[in-house]
């Protein structure tokens, strides 16, 4: 194999060890038996034309056509000419696929299936990094800054990847790359004619001119020694450095501390919005989690993740925390004082095989946790995390958690906070726009404390601003995205809870956002299952004497607590009355008041529940005629119809100004007095025509040349111009010859020492416009009528005007500046 040859090889090969690294994004890997094919392919192509040889840029062209080809046989073979020639509707079909691909990858959790757009996304991806690599390294001959495109192959499967061997798939990339670097260096010693081998080994015979096939000689043994050490220490260095993990909303593992210490170490976590929201959107509600409960109050069974406590205005995400080893007990919830009803609830919990991710979902809040492995305690948020690899991976645990049961009053009377706590999770960026506080604002206006205020902005949410549940929408926890949900008013369960929690903390109120899971639904053999259609988000606020508290402003996801529920009876005020059983609704009235008999929870859980009939008669107020609606489309229907008109309308105006009332006879004797230039207007029928008004004609004459393709010459004198439109415009004898009359006029206007007034130049004009539009084309005379080309003359007017006012402007400012100088 000669050495251009084999650098092709290892540029191929270093690209699919780079694609690689995709492998644990889809399932299954058959793509990659594709991708290799196809950029085999490609490379054989690129070869053979270097052979031929063609110049560089026209081998890359082949390549990359031969490339489209294929995809396109692959693909869109249905759509292409012969099943291989690309043509429009291929091109359109690639844009279906990559459109669903797209959809698809924000749909499916990791490893997601490989449907035909995420196919053509990875085919289609290798095959443009593994053209850019074969130019660089081979066409180009410059292998070094082949590992760009490399680079960023692996980076973005990297960046993707939960978790897994990432250091053999980096082996992998690294490898390949460091194989085309000695692969250019042996090509490169190639062409120096004579290559030395190391004379002082024993067994080695003298130097060989132009050989390159025998013992590995001392530059390339030393470009592998540098090339071993340098990916050793890749490899090394990072193992021994503290390192982030992943898992199902991607938390990060803990960080310095080892399994065994007492304390130390940090944790810190990324946004899981687009986990979460890949759960909610998968075809099928695998079970993450089955577990068993004393408690009969299962709805309240929300089992929690991860708490997102910093809102920096581009997304809510955890704040790094200590963290330490798990205590037994754990300690007490913040917050939570004596005089609040608990009940203790124990749970055992079993976490899926596949399901595997760092964070342990525990109900909130848990008091005693029971389970084997490596974790680790943070107690702000009161989660357990993974150390070392550690996750949830099939694990079973048992869980001593508390149903904590505030009253409203107790929840309406609760004492301020403290300030750190409240200046902590009260914090809100510079970049929120002010429409998030003052609608928090009008929300809750006339409410008597921040109790009142949170549930009227979780009413506000579930069931009175008109929200609608939809996961589709974009996910995003940015000022931006709050905003947007705020005036969209459609999102899942995250756009609520972080609007939420956002308007809070704008009105004073501690707020933070915890991840995890709904109760999940019952079974038949007395255990309940969280599927990952269950993975909710929900906003948690803070209240003295109570602690973090639930609230569940999503419409249709999760059960809004008791205490949230103002409408539902205080048990401290009535003991002797029941509270409604839940999902229990009134029976609706005919009335026009049938919103009072729903509840604030039916309303959320039924939107069509508290929708008041309509009065039968009686004023419809703003029912009339919608008299400014129907103006205001009919102006601006008139606005887009008319602005394609406004060159037409330019040239009807000046058109009639110039050949109008200052248009001259109708005869042509050539009769009237002897006028000059200056004459000011003539009589009756055979009068002759101003001076001024002959230039008028004339530049009428030119600019209908002009719009039916004669442009205009300012050098030419007046009979040549006329005999240029005769030319040009194929005008018949009559009409060329009305055209001489008009240039004559003109002479003599101009030039003539007594000008004779021309007579019947507006009619001669007229003469040559309809011969030009005879002679044109049908769509030629179709854009002078509508498209002018002589309007472009309103935009040099325009310019005119605005330089000779900007130099007035000029020099009255200078004529100033002189004054006040003196």
């Amino acid at each position: 194999m000669s050495g251009r040859g084999r650098l092709a090889f290892c540029s191929a090969l270093a690209t699919l060890a780079a694609a690689c690294a995709l492998l644990p994004l889809v399932d299954p890997a058959t793509w990659l038996l594709q991708a290799a094919l196809v950029v085999a392919v490609q490379s054989c192509v690129g070869a053979a034309t270097r052979r031929v040889p063609l110049a560089r840029p026209v081998t890359i062209a082949v390549q990359a056509a031969v490339s489209l080809a294929l995809l396109t046989l692959f693909f869109a073979r249905e759509q292409a000419l012969a099943g291989l020639l690309p043509g429009p509707e291929v091109f359109v079909r690639f844009g279906e696929l990559l459109n669903a691909g797209a959809q698809d990858v924000g749909r499916f959790a990791i490893p997601a299936p490989v449907t035909e757009g995420i196919r053509l996304m990875l085919v289609g991806g290798v095959l443009v990094i593994g053209l850019l690599v074969d130019a660089l390294a081979v066409t180009y001959r410059s292998a070094a800054p082949a590992g760009l495109p490399l680079l960023a192959l692996y980076s973005v499967a990297a960046g993707l990847a939960q978790e897994g061997a990432r250091w053999l798939w980096f082996l992998c990339a690294a490898g390949g790359y460091l194989l085309l670097l000695l692969a250019e260096g042996r090509e490169r010693l190639s062409q120096w004619g004579r290559i030395f081998s190391d004379r002082g080994r024993p067994g080695t015979p003298s130097y060989q001119p132009g050989a390159v096939d025998g013992p590995a000689v001392a530059p390339v043994r030393t470009g592998r020694r540098i090339g071993a050490l340098t990916l050793g220490i890749a490899l090394v260095v990072p193992a021994a450095m503290p390192s982030l993990g992943g898992g199902l909303l991607d938390a990060a593992r803990g960080g310095a501390g080892g399994a065994g210490q007492n304390s130390g170490g940090t944790v810190s976590a990324v946004n899981p919005l687009v986990a979460l929201q890949d759960s909610l959107n998968q075809p099928e509600d695998r079970t993450a989690l089955t577990y068993t409960t004393d408690t009969k109050s299962t709805q309240e069974m929300y089992l929690r993740i991860v708490a997102l406590d910093q809102f920096d205005g581009a997304a809510w995400k955890p704040s790094e925390r200590r963290i330490s080893e798990v205590p037994s007990p754990l300690p007490t919830p913040k917050g939570l004082g004596a005089g609040v009803e608990t009940q203790r609830v124990r749970s055992s919990v079993k976490a899926a095989d596949w399901y595997a991710q760092n964070w342990l979902p525990l109900p909130y809040p848990a008091s005693q946790v029971n389970i084997d492995g490596r974790w680790r305690f943070e107690p702000e948020g009161r989660t357990l995390v993974g150390d070392r690899g550690q996750t949830t991976r099939g694990v079973r645990y048992d869980v001593d958690s508390l149903l904590v049961q505030p009253t409203a009053r107790q929840l309406a009377e609760a004492p301020s906070p403290s300030r750190s706590l409240t200046r902590e999770y009260t914090e809100v960026p510079d970049s929120l726009p002010s429409v998030v506080h003052q609608t928090a604002l009008r929300v809750t206006q006339d409410s008597a404390n921040d109790y009142e205020r949170a549930v009227k902005l979780q009413d506000w949410f579930a069931s009175d601003g008109g929200f609608t549940y939809d996961t589709q929408v974009r996910a995003g926890s940015g000022s931006a995205a709050i905003v947007n949900f705020l005036e969209q008013k459609e999102g899942f369960c995250v756009h609520f809870a972080f609007s939420m929690a956002a308007m809070a903390r704008t009105l004073g109120i501690p707020a933070r956002v915890a991840v995890g899971f709904t109760p999940g639904t019952a079974q038949g053999d007395g255990k309940m299952a969280v599927g990952l259609k269950d993975a909710h988000a929900w906003p948690e606020l803070y209240f003295e004497g109570v602690g973090w508290t639930r609230f569940e402003p999503t419409p249709t996801r999760g059960s809004a607590p008791a205490y949230a529920q103002p409408d539902s009876p205080d048990p401290s005020e009535n003991p002797g009355e029941a509270l409604p059983e839940p999902g229990r609704s009134t029976q609706p009235t005919p009335s026009p008041s049938q919103s009072e008999s729903c509840t604030a929870e039916e309303k959320r859980l039924d939107p069509e529940c508290g929708q008041a009939a309509p009065a039968q008669g009686g004023d419809r107020g703003g029912d009339g005629f919608p008299l400014g609606t129907v103006a205001w489309i009919s102006g601006a229907a008139l606005l887009l119809l008319g602005l394609p008109l406004l060159p037409l309308l330019w040239r009807v105006r000046v058109r009639s100004r110039r050949l109008g009332t200052r248009g001259g006879a109708k005869d042509r004797s050539g009769a009237g007095s002897g006028a000059g230039a200056g004459a000011g207007a003539a009589g009756g029928e055979g009068a002759g025509v101003p001076g001024a008004a002959v230039l008028d004609a004339w530049r009428e004459l030119i600019d209908s040349g002009w719009d039916y393709g004669v442009v205009p010459d300012d050098s030419a004198t007046p009979r040549k111009t006329a005999a240029r439109i005769a030319r040009i415009g194929e005008l018949g004898p009559e009409a060329a010859e009305a055209a001489h009359r008009v240039s004559l006029s003109v002479e003599q206007v101009l030039y003539a020492p007594r000008p004779r007034p021309g007579a019947g130049v507006v009619d001669d004009v007229h003469l040559v416009r309809a011969g030009l539009r005879d002679a044109a084309p049908r769509g030629l005379r179709l854009r002078a009528l509508l498209l002018p080309r002589s309007a472009v003359r309103v935009t040099w007017g325009v310019s005119r005007r605005w330089s000779a006012l900007r130099n007035r402007g000029a020099g009255a400012l200078r004529g100033l500046r002189v004054r006040f100088a003196k």
